[in-house]
């Protein structure tokens, strides 16, 4: 067998491995991190629930951690919103209106969402910085930073671009070839 034949069947193999991951990761991001941080959530609730009124005690961080979760499950639930097109969108209204004005709109709220993406990655990367410089420590807590919690925020936001980003491609694709726009999605789909 020659070498070029072997060369090009590990390049092959790479390309597609690395192309199941990307598509792994492009389907499953927003919810194994959901998943995790929720599931964690339920958890110290409940078993502090439980340690609090049977035992008379309970661990001091089991009212802030959970709290910094939910910042978690929010802003990467917001992603997953949006890359299913199930976001606040007026979409009773917008099926009524002409393909060219409902284009349109899918063009105003790409360009609004990461505007304000922006915006919000912008303060929330300064408050993240803050937590780090000054060691802010959660609550109750020896060694656990405030700033792994608040990193949720510029990262899902980046995330949310990505996404606007990828239903702009799917929308500008289907105005080309004149199809109907996702414009009453489903959590479900």
């Amino acid at each position: 067998m020659d070498n070029h034949v072997i060369d090009n069947s590990v390049k092959e193999r790479k390309s597609s491995v690395l192309t199941f991951i990307l598509n792994w990761l492009n389907n499953n991001t927003e919810k194994v991190i959901i998943l995790i941080t929720y599931t964690s959530m339920a958890a110290i609730i409940f078993v502090e629930v439980i340690r609090r009124f049977l035992f008379n005690e309970q661990v001091a961080w089991s009212t802030t951690v959970p709290v910094l979760l939910f910042l978690w499950v929010t802003w990467f639930g917001a992603s997953y919103n949006i890359k299913k097109r199930t976001h606040l969108a007026l979409t009773e209204v917008r099926q009524r209106f002409p393909y060219r004005l409902q284009f349109f709109c899918l063009i105003l709220d790409a360009t609004l969402w990461i505007i304000f993406a922006g915006v919000v990655i912008y303060h929330s990367t300064h408050q993240t910085w803050l937590a780090y410089d000054n060691f802010a420590i959660v609550g109750g807590t020896d060694d656990v930073m405030e700033w792994w919690f608040y990193l949720a925020t510029p990262l899902a936001w980046g995330l949310i671009i990505i996404r606007v980003l990828q239903n702009l491609y799917e929308d500008v694709i289907k105005y080309r070839n004149k199809e109907a726009f996702t414009i009453n999605a489903s959590l479900l789909d």
